[in-house]
């Protein structure tokens, strides 16, 4: 009988200690969670953005292209993704009519991390500015 009254007790006494263990762990769990989110919604948005240069790029090195039509394709590329990009944040440099053989065309497109985050308030990587840039020289002659 004395076993089973100390058991009891021993309950008593502990019941509150799961809350008090939870209340202490939680905060550094959900950091955790919450960086991991962000830190991979980043690195994926880096990926697109880089592809979608690459399309650009790939673009602007064939005949007839224009700087335009680059943007196009690039915004395009990005859209189907649901990610937005301001027209200016897009450059192509040179202009690809004003290139001859072999020159290379580079198109950067740039975006704050504050516009493709998928947390409300990004907690780590609010100021980061991601930028992706793809190089190709022009295929042929006009």
């Amino acid at each position: 009988m004395k076993r089973e009254t100390r058991l009891r007790l021993s309950k008593k006494q502990r019941r509150g200690a799961a809350a008090v263990e939870f209340a202490m762990v939680a905060p550094v769990f959900f950091l955790l969670l919450f960086g991991m989110v962000e830190h991979g919604r980043m690195v994926m948005v880096q990926q697109l953005l880089t592809n979608a240069t690459r399309e650009g790029a790939r673009q602007a090195v064939l005949d007839g292209s224009t700087t335009e039509a680059v943007k196009d394709v690039v915004e395009q590329y990005l859209a189907n993704s649901k990610i937005t990009v301001q027209r200016d944040d897009i450059t192509v440099t040179p202009t690809p009519s004003a290139t001859a053989f072999g020159d290379p065309i580079n198109v950067t497109v740039s975006t704050p991390f504050t516009e493709v985050s998928w947390l409300p308030s990004p907690l780590f990587l609010g100021a980061t500015e991601l930028q992706a840039s793809s190089v190709m020289r022009r295929e042929t002659a006009q």
